[in-house]
């Protein structure tokens, strides 16, 4: 493998959180910021989220819009963020949602804390238990905590949170490899 920073070598998407650790006001501005400071085409910078600490109303309104899968540990989340961006006016808004969100989980790899990205939830729900203004798209919802014992997960997910982590080779993934990874 690659020299990669130990930011991303060891980063990963885990679904065991500590139930008792804390995201602090401090950690939470420290994210957001690190979205904010993402790049963004044309510099609109047009992310938009939502941020529930355990235990808040913001938090739980997520929460019951997860499916009933993802409910069996995301509670167990310090935070869960809705990231959304316009529905109109620039087509590149999702791609630069993304880059934000993946700016937000390095810095987050880099205070000790792991993060977790849903796409499965119901939009709808989330626009109405949220009051999230009709031209934004709810795009994804980001667990964030400390990582807690995985066997503390039910049965059928310890399996895949103790797995090794894979990924296909760049042969795969690389269009026109030539020398460019040789």
């Amino acid at each position: 493998m690659a020299d990669l920073t130990s930011l991303l070598a060891f980063r990963w998407s885990p679904r065991s959180f500590d139930p008792r650790a804390e995201l602090t006001r401090a950690e939470a501005a420290t994210l957001l910021e690190a979205a904010r400071w993402a790049p963004s085409v044309g510099n609109r910078q047009p992310w938009r989220f939502a941020l529930g600490h355990r235990d808040d109303e913001t938090f739980k309104r997520i929460a019951v819009n997860l499916p009933p899968a993802e409910q069996r540990w995301a509670g167990r989340a310090s935070a869960l963020l809705l990231a959304a961006h316009p529905r109109t006016g620039h087509p590149f808004a999702a791609y630069d949602l993304g880059q934000a969100v993946a700016h937000l989980t390095v810095q987050a790899t880099a205070l000790g804390l792991h993060v977790r990205q849903l796409t499965d939830f119901d939009r709808p729900g989330l626009v109405a238990d949220l009051d999230v203004p009709d031209d934004v798209r709810p795009y994804v919802v980001v667990a964030v905590g400390q990582l807690g014992d995985p066997l503390s997960l039910p049965a059928d997910l310890v399996a895949e949170e103790t797995a090794l982590r894979h990924r296909r080779p760049l042969t795969e993934l690389v269009l026109s490899c030539g020398n460019a990874i040789q």
